[in-house]
């Protein structure tokens, strides 16, 4: 590990050196260099190099917009508002006004342009809603071109990475679980890139290290609590929970965070199966009231699988507040506790439209099948697991169910059941939301349903944008918006699972990982 260490350190040099060159000599060729630094997955190395070619290259485009679009090449441009907006800097789309104006124009001369098609298709996957007109309709037609040049050049040496552009649009994944051959297709090596690519394969090795330990202490973990005991729970894998941490906490750095992390997480996934499976709904009462009362007194009732699972609930819970108390000064016991209420509410509700056989009104499903995703409990401790100042404020903020939490809830909870529906010939299980709607709207066929939840999840995805990328608020800080963004990124890696050969990828390495347990 030391070896690793010393390389990293003199390829990182090597590296930082290049960039600040680029950054004062070539600021557009810089720009490249930061999307290959997001490719590889090393950014955590140069967040300043990275904020400092982002400036200057917003002072450029901002200064005269019409000037830059006329003057460099239409990919520069489309990269150029990518990555700007996704640093956070204020960018008005209608750039991209002269391309909707000019259809016929974008067809004739850039209609074999891949690179071209392929970096405005990704830049739109960054679109705010009804501000960026513009920017989705040039979306909508560079893909509508993109498609139809695939249908030309089906055996074309670009054709599969315009097909996993399609399929897999950059904003909407995690760049380290895809293939690197594809992902890296468009850049050649250079001299000045060749540093950047060692040091992604000596990270690489780093964080697999990493992983590797950590994934051992949650095993460790698990086999010492009294839940893998049980035998309801005995067949429980923790690389399962410990996948989400891993993912969505990319820094190296914050081993600790993904290890602590990885404990609430099997608490959502635990507690979901007592509701789906192992109780009756007079148990699940009781259950959920312990909950809200925070103790065990009047459980007696309650088979034992239960009480040790509410007694870890308790535990886990007070240890993580208190860990956050002693590192920040203030107790957010209420807030987490509060999680946990609000998500065993949720399940409590299901159950009981679940024993009912009556199903609810949409919005009255969405207002308690979004909770019980239980991602706004994962995104609240999470929450506390980044170096921040915790305030009275932040935590009213946190109870309040804030809306770049409902929108990574929404976004999972309707991919669940998209793909629940897609697959219910397989496993016998509906997509919730769909059947609920298709009860309302009887004159609705399944597939217009399924395209009704498919464009939901579009515009929740433009939700989150506003709130990750475009926040003036700074309600939260830029790397907990990045967490919850990764969050995000997992769904369609875990939920499209039939057409996302990325989810190959993670389990290749989970396995990976797992062999050295």
């Amino acid at each position: 590990m030391d070896i690793l260490y010393a390389k990293q350190t003199v390829m990182l040099k090597e590296a930082k050196h290049v960039m600040k060159k680029l950054i004062s000599e070539d600021p557009m060729e810089s720009l490249y260099m930061v999307d290959l630094i997001q490719r590889l997955g090393i950014e955590h190395h140069f967040q300043e190099d990275i904020e400092a070619a982002l400036e200057k290259q917003h002072f450029i485009v901002s200064t005269d917009p019409i000037d830059f679009f006329q003057s460099h090449q239409l990919d520069n441009v489309a990269l150029s508002f990518r990555l700007l907006r996704q640093g956070g800097y204020s960018l008005n789309a209608d750039i991209f006004e002269r391309l909707k104006k000019n259809k016929v124009q974008l067809r004739e001369a850039y209609g074999e342009d891949v690179k071209s098609l392929v970096a405005i298709h990704e830049a739109a996957q960054l679109s705010i809603g009804e501000e960026d007109t513009s920017l989705e309709d040039s979306g909508r037609l560079c893909r509508e071109l993109l498609h139809s040049w695939l249908s030309r050049h089906h055996h074309h040496h670009e054709a599969q990475y315009v097909a996993i552009s399609l399929q897999q649009p950059l904003h909407h994944n995690l760049p380290r679980f895809m293939d690197k051959t594809i992902l890296l297709r468009n850049f050649k090596p250079n001299k000045e890139s060749v540093c950047f690519v060692e040091l992604a394969e000596i990270n690489s090795c780093i964080v697999r290290l990493m992983n590797q330990h950590e994934a051992l202490q949650v095993s460790k973990w698990w086999k010492g609590e009294a839940m893998s005991k049980e035998p309801k729970f005995g067949g429980y894998e923790a690389l399962k929970w410990y996948m989400w941490s891993m993912a969505c906490f990319t820094d190296p750095s914050f081993s600790e965070q993904r290890i602590e992390l990885t404990k609430c997480i099997s608490l959502v996934y635990l507690i979901d199966d007592i509701f789906d499976v192992y109780g009756t709904l007079d148990q699940l009462i009781l259950f959920t009231d312990a909950v809200k009362r925070w103790e065990l007194v009047g459980t007696e009732q309650l088979p034992e699988f239960m009480k040790i699972c509410l007694r870890a609930l308790y535990q886990i819970t007070n240890d993580f507040a208190e860990k956050v108390y002693k590192k920040q000064g203030l107790n957010p016991i209420d807030t987490v506790r509060n999680s946990w209420i609000r998500l065993s509410n949720a399940f409590l509700e299901e159950r009981r439209w679940l024993n009912s056989g009556e199903l609810p009104k949409i919005e009255e499903y969405l207002k308690h099948a979004v909770v019980s995703t239980g991602v706004h409990v994962v995104l609240v401790h999470a929450f506390f697991l980044f170096h921040q100042n915790i305030t009275h404020k932040s935590l009213a903020i946190l109870d309040d169910f804030p809306n770049i939490i409902y929108s990574v809830a929404k976004i999972l909870r309707l991919s669940d059941d998209l793909e629940g529906y897609k697959n219910k010939n397989e496993t016998g299980f509906d997509g919730s939301y769909i059947e609920c709607y298709m009860r309302e709207h009887q004159e609705v066929s399944a597939e217009e349903a399924q395209k009704h939840v498919e464009e939901l999840i579009s515009m929740e995805w433009k939700r989150l944008n506003r709130q990750v990328v475009l926040s003036t608020d700074h309600q939260f800080s830029s790397s907990y918006t990045k967490f919850c963004l990764n969050a995000a990124r997992m769904v369609p890696l875990m939920y499209h699972y039939r057409t996302n050969p990325s989810l190959s990828n993670l389990h290749q390495y989970v396995k990976s990982i797992a062999k050295c347990q």
